[in-house]
């Protein structure tokens, strides 16, 4: 019998899925270096393909290695996250949906570089002269994915410590 926490592979599908769609849109109905305001000097909708990692860190180098690398280590780490699933290794509920989110949204950033040999991003974020590097649904998954994780961490140690006074 499977671990409880393989019940959440499906919204690992789920944003995989969404996030495939909200690309493709983005890829159909605008061209590339597309910029439109949707909140006045805070957030726009873009059309931008990083060949890198978060950030654009590596999207300068013409290396078809790094490309190879980003591809392989991503596809490590959602085998990982999916087996950590099966595994039953997640802890609880809240570290279950972050492992879920995360694998869902690297899927996603995966499959993007497969496809297009980068990652397609369209919602960008600024406060005055601020301006937030654009990125995409699978980024915001993993986003929340490890916010997730980390909240479980720091809530699960205030437990442990009151459980040994």
């Amino acid at each position: 019998m499977a671990a409880p926490s393989v019940r959440w592979l499906w919204l690992a599908l789920a944003i995989l899925a969404a996030d495939r769609a909200s690309k493709f849109a983005i890829e159909r109905l605008t061209p590339e270096g597309f910029r439109r305001a949707l909140v006045p000097n805070f957030a726009d909708l873009v059309h931008s393909v990083n060949p890198g990692i978060a950030f654009g860190l590596f999207s300068e180098s013409a290396s078809k290695w790094i490309s190879l690398l980003l591809a392989l280590s991503s596809a490590a780490v959602i085998l990982l996250l999916v087996w950590l699933l099966f595994a039953g290794y997640t802890g609880r509920v809240e570290s279950q949906i972050g492992v879920a989110l995360i694998a869902g949204g690297a899927a996603g950033n995966l499959l993007d570089r497969l496809l297009h040999g980068g990652v397609t991003d369209f919602l960008e974020l600024r406060a005055g002269n601020f301006r937030w590097p654009a990125f995409n649904l699978a980024d915001s998954a993993i986003t929340i994915g490890a916010a997730l994780i980390i909240f479980e961490l720091l809530s699960g140690e205030k437990h442990a410590s009151r459980a040994r006074s």
